[in-house]
């Protein structure tokens, strides 16, 4: 049995949208990336058939830095949180 169909799973963190666009909050701290720039970064992963797709490099390093360091990750979320969680709040 051959498997034809291909899959990407596309991971952004911020794109400047409507959602985005009411200030400063977690989204949007290592930046906001423009919806051409992203689109223009899923045309090119799928044409070399990635499967992982992080537009946002930094991401990278924050997976790895979770499997590998998994408190040390639950600490820098804990103070995401502490940092801007008020912006969350109605």
């Amino acid at each position: 049995m051959q498997i034809k169909d291909k899959v990407s799973v596309l991971c952004p963190q911020a794109v400047r949208s409507q959602m985005t666009g009411r200030g400063s909050s977690v989204a949007g701290v290592d930046g906001m990336l423009e919806p051409a720039a992203l689109a223009q970064t899923v045309i090119e992963a799928l044409e070399q058939e990635h499967f992982l797709v992080l537009p946002h490099p930094e991401v990278l390093t924050y997976m790895q830095r979770k499997a590998t360091d998994y408190e040390r990750w639950l600490g820098g979320m804990r103070r995401l949180q502490a940092r801007f969680g008020d912006s969350y709040k109605s």
